[in-house]
């Protein structure tokens, strides 16, 4: 069965950019892509982290060139794919997955906070996708570009406003490039994740919040996934990186302009939550848990 799956998925001997793969969710996605047998051009801002990835994924019979850069930056940027072209003759895939915010009401944002999450979910997507389109047109077999966009580009996401308005321009960028370029055969889908167990997500959270999970026993923190989860687990890079490989080969070659919510069911639920105390799957608590929560008045 192996050896059908990957004939179907067409990956091995392809080429990808992967810009953000460095670490994490983006290790996960570069090795998994290295494990299907692609060569990898990578571009991160964790200099140390891309290169125990690149490490990796040399080890596993890849060509692989890293550029340190900070992927928000235009210069720095235009450098990767710089280097890129002059290392690699075209590209196949490019995975678009640098992004990230901080937890902030709007009016508290100074215009600064508002620019950056701005161009590290949105402006450095397009200025890649540029760049990108015509190293996949050069083989004039098509390609697949993949960026990551959010679960809160798709609902009411408070405290994350801006981060929430540029991932969903993202969305529908690549929404509006999959009509674009469909006749070239050049496919481009978000993949939408929502909580996962990576450091990128508790950045984005104030300090005062990590201090006080870290005062939580460890049940407390599953038990809150088991809750607003379907599935009652985060989703691990894996699952993410498994998302990208599918998007990214022969086996998605007439998915395009889609978004791929992988979320253990989050976006599904839209809201309902499994309450405890014998309150099940509603949008807010009833007697059982609120009697829990609220005592004598309080």
């Amino acid at each position: 069965m192996t050896g059908f799956l990957e004939e179907r998925a067409g990956l091995s001997g392809k080429v990808a950019a992967v810009v953000g793969g460095g670490g994490g969710i983006g290790a996960a996605v570069s090795i998994a892509l290295a494990r299907a047998g692609v060569d990898l051009a990578l571009c991160d801002i964790d200099e140390a982290a891309m290169a125990e990835t690149a490490s990796a994924a040399c080890t596993l019979g890849r060509t692989v060139t890293t550029c340190h850069a900070d992927a928000t930056d235009e210069a720095a940027l235009d450098a990767f794919y710089d280097r890129l072209e002059r290392d690699f003759e075209r590209i196949d895939i490019l995975v678009n997955i640098a992004g990230g915010t901080q937890r902030r009401e709007f009016m508290a944002a100074s215009r600064a906070d508002i620019a950056q999450d701005i161009q590290r979910n949105y402006g450095y997507a397009v200025q890649s996708v540029q760049r990108a389109v015509p190293l996949i047109r050069r083989s004039g077999a098509g390609g697949s570009i993949v960026s990551f966009t959010t679960i809160e580009a798709h609902r009411g996401a408070a405290g994350f406003s801006v981060y929430a308005g540029a991932k969903a321009a993202t969305t529908n960028f690549t929404r509006a490039m999959a009509v674009e370029l469909g006749k070239e055969k050049i496919r481009l889908n978000c993949i939408a994740p929502d909580t996962t167990p990576s450091r990128g997500n508790m950045n984005g959270l104030p300090p005062e919040y990590g201090e006080a999970f870290g005062r939580l026993p460890p049940s407390a923190m599953s038990k809150g996934m088991e809750m607003y989860i379907p599935r009652g687990e985060q989703p691990p890079a894996e699952a993410l990186a498994d998302a990208v490989l599918f998007l990214a080969s022969d086996m998605a070659r007439f998915v395009s302009g889609m978004t791929l919510h992988v979320d253990g069911g989050t976006m599904a639920a839209a809201g309902f939550l499994d309450w405890p105390f014998g309150d099940g799957f509603v949008p807010v608590p009833l007697a059982g848990t609120l009697e829990r929560m609220y005592r004598d008045g309080d």
